[in-house]
């Protein structure tokens, strides 16, 4: 989805939907999740993002070789390559966050959340990988939980950390979904 006219962001995001899309997605949910994290981080890349859905094979694989873990994870962000190495006319590109679907929907049933808050959480959660938050300590955590749950109840959805429960990383996920990219 190309940038719109009078959009603060110039960033193309794509929506990639590898694993279907049963649940009818629109590629303006994306767009308004990832732009809100944006706004909330103080960001205005240039350049493009690519959201790609995947089925649990991919996940799966992709998890094992980038993590080396097994079982498909919800999300997983690869960041895009730092714009000032960028030789001349080539474009910038933020970077890619890899959901799987099936995860991402199991998750949601097992934490009473709706998919579509679950799935706004994770492009969030990712959205902010992307532009170096992390969650290795409990210091860049708390900051980063903060500002999810920010972006996330001015979207018009709940905490997300409120209504999770321990599920524990049985290959279904990476638990409650609090630390999806550890």
């Amino acid at each position: 989805m190309a940038a719109e006219a009078g959009d603060p962001v110039a960033l193309e995001i794509h929506v990639d939907r590898a694993a279907g899309d049963e649940a009818g997605l629109a590629a303006a949910d994306f767009r308004a999740w990832v732009l809100a994290a944006l706004h909330a981080a103080g960001a205005s890349p240039t350049g493009s993002l690519t959201v790609r859905l995947v089925g649990d094979d991919e996940g799966q694989r992709l998890n094992a070789q980038w993590r080396g873990k097994p079982g498909a994870t919800n999300v997983l962000a690869f960041p895009g390559p730092d714009p000032a190495v960028l030789p001349p006319g080539v474009p910038a590109e933020l970077g890619d966050l890899v959901i799987c679907l099936p995860v991402v929907l199991r998750e949601a049933g097992l934490q009473g959340k709706t998919a579509l808050a679950h799935l706004a959480h994770l492009v969030v959660h990712g959205t902010l990988h992307l532009l170096g938050h992390t969650h290795d300590d409990e210091v860049s955590a708390g900051r980063m939980e903060t500002l999810e749950t920010r972006i996330l109840t001015a979207l018009g959805y709940p905490d997300p950390y409120i209504l999770c429960q321990d599920t524990s990383n049985d290959g279904a996920g990476e638990g409650a979904g609090l630390n999806p990219l550890e």
